[in-house]
């Protein structure tokens, strides 16, 4: 596989991350640039690329903030043309993905740039597919049913949270079912992934606190799936390791550089482990409580994991997991502690959940992707009394 244009031990330089961190060399995926200010080689990328006019794929906010401005500029100054597409929503359907193909359509664009969220990343390689396959977002729901060669793609979060960056995976609503269809193909992963941690400087605090919660998921649901291995489980300690200490200091100190970049390596690591592994219940969970009661992914996800950690601890591969991870006390406590910290402690109740909902969102609930990587085996049934547990 490509091999990152830095060292792990150089990208940790100076973060004091523990020693587990620095003896990483496996980097699947492509270039990945790491560091402050890394956004300025976004140019010199695209040209390496051999691209003449590309695709910059973006949400109003990131546009507002002038980030996306600025890349365009120094696209336009390596002689790149930039068409915008600035209109993604969180929690992207298909509909968000056909008007990015119509905007990009008639462009004859040779690189597609994600820049923003989740959104953003996941918006530009759905579009991918569709751009240089053809059909239908719902033709590639599962892995590897692009059959014709992709666009490359640079990757640029200016969160810390979905991990997108590092995945081969779009996450797309259907517009009509509301289900999240994940449409995964070696040749949509980025060809390069820029992770500055000065895009994040931004971002409200509540979208720190809901991003970093999502990442936190991510690498405590990778660490115990039952398609976990060596190299997932190897990103998912470390994922963990960095956002658990850097969470709380960048609430509290959003201008902290080296929690941002803490936060941001902990939740790109994190989405590398989802590309080697897979999730689990507190995303299954989540889904119909943002399809049916509006919930944000972040505060859906952070309030079913405390539930799910102890449901899941009658696993007893998990158990040992869960206690090495957090050693010093119970997990489930500290992730709650870490809830209290973004301010998003709340309950499933607070959430619009009520008892006569559950049996239909744990029906939904058992059919999601990541059910069946759950490490205990689950059907409606059982996923209803995580519901419960959570109200």
């Amino acid at each position: 596989m490509p091999q990152n244009a830095l060292s792990i031990e150089s990208l940790c330089h100076g973060l004091d991350f523990p020693d587990f961190v620095l003896g990483f060399d496996h980097v699947p995926g492509g270039k990945v640039l790491f560091g402050p200010g890394v956004v300025g080689q976004i140019g010199e990328e695209a040209k390496r690329l051999g691209a003449k006019r590309a695709l910059l794929v973006t949400d109003p906010g990131i546009a507002k903030t002038g980030h996306s401005e600025r890349a365009v500029s120094i696209l336009k100054d390596a002689g790149i043309e930039v068409v915008v597409f600035d209109q993604v929503h969180e929690n992207p359907t298909t509909i968000d993905v056909k008007r990015c193909v119509e905007c990009a359509s008639e462009a004859e664009v040779d690189l597609i740039i994600g820049f923003g969220g989740g959104s953003s990343m996941d918006t530009a390689k759905a579009a991918n597919f569709i751009l240089t396959n053809g059909g239908r977002m719902q033709d590639y729901q599962g892995v590897n049913r692009a059959e014709k060669p992709m666009l490359p793609l640079i990757a640029v979060p200016t969160t810390s949270g979905t991990g997108s960056e590092c995945q081969s995976f779009a996450l797309i609503a259907d517009s009509e079912s509301h289900a999240k269809m994940a449409c995964g193909d070696k040749k949509a992963a980025a060809a390069v992934a820029i992770l500055d941690p000065e895009l994040t400087l931004t971002q409200p605090s509540s979208v720190t606190a809901h991003t970093g919660i999502d990442a936190v998921a991510h690498a405590l649901e990778t660490a115990v799936c039952n398609k976990g291995n060596d190299i997932s489980m190897a990103y998912s300690r470390a994922a963990w390791s960095l956002l658990e200490k850097g969470l709380e200091t960048v609430l509290a100190e959003p201008d902290n550089m080296k929690a941002r970049a803490r936060m941001q390596l902990g939740a790109a690591f994190a989405g590398t482990a989802i590309e080697n592994s897979m999730l689990g219940i507190a995303h299954s969970c989540a889904n119909p409580l943002t399809a049916h009661f509006g919930t944000v992914h972040g505060q859906a996800v952070g309030t079913m994991l405390p539930h799910v950690i102890r449901f899941n601890r009658q696993n007893e591969a998990a158990e040992k997991v869960y206690n090495e991870l957090y050693p010093n006390g119970s997990l489930e406590d500290r992730v709650s502690e870490l809830l209290v910290a973004a301010k998003m402690d709340e309950s499933a109740t607070d959430l619009g959940l009520t008892e006569s909902a559950i049996d239909q969102l744990s029906t939904e609930a058992a059919s999601q992707w990541t059910a069946q990587f759950n490490p205990v085996q689950v059907d409606a049934e059982a996923l209803a009394k995580v519901y419960r547990s959570a109200l």
